[in-house]
């Protein structure tokens, strides 16, 4: 684990050099200081002034080199290969959840809503089992999350909660 500090030119190179080598994940708007997470085509916006700490890590699992920034707000994000822009989920709306990862990206919301869908629109003659309402669960904490960092997500809530309606609708609780 590498620390460096938040004002420097260095940090900023090394924030630089990752999203040069992983456009196919995100994106870097240098104008308007903006992130865009390529898969959810989603934007945040990168504020360096409130960026608290800066440091540069390796993932246990791949031996990627991926970047974690902590803003003075107590939020953080990390840069991650696989995965783009990683935050952590909040579970404000839910209460605890069983198998809530640590952290989380926009990609897994559209993994596990189309899971979801396919419960709900492959096996219409069914009800939805319970993992799919758990699945819906992880998705709303998932949403919290990315909001608290500052993703506009209120389209991805929407189509969240037309899936939780029609789950309603078919378990007849609602």
């Amino acid at each position: 684990m590498l620390e460096w500090p938040v004002g420097s030119d260095q940090a900023k190179e090394k924030i630089r050099e990752w999203l040069q080598k992983h456009r196919h994940l995100v994106l870097y708007d240098e104008e308007r200081s903006c992130l865009l997470d390529v898969a959810s085509g989603k934007s945040l916006y990168l504020p360096w002034r409130d960026v608290a700490a800066f440091e540069e890590k390796v993932h246990p699992e791949t031996g990627e080199t991926y970047l974690v920034l902590r803003f003075e707000n107590g939020n953080q994000i990390a840069l991650v290969d696989p995965g783009g822009i990683a935050f952590s989920p909040s579970e404000v709306s839910t209460g605890p959840l069983r198998d809530l990862p640590p952290a989380v990206c926009l990609e897994d919301f559209f993994t596990l809503k189309q899971i979801i869908d396919h419960y709900l629109n492959a096996h219409v003659d069914e009800p939805p089992p319970k993992e799919c309402l758990d699945m819906v669960m992880l998705c709303i904490a998932l949403l919290d999350g990315a909001r608290l960092v500052g993703f506009s997500v209120s389209d991805l809530e929407e189509e969240l909660d037309r899936s939780l309606r029609e789950f309603e609708k078919r378990t007849g609780k609602g």
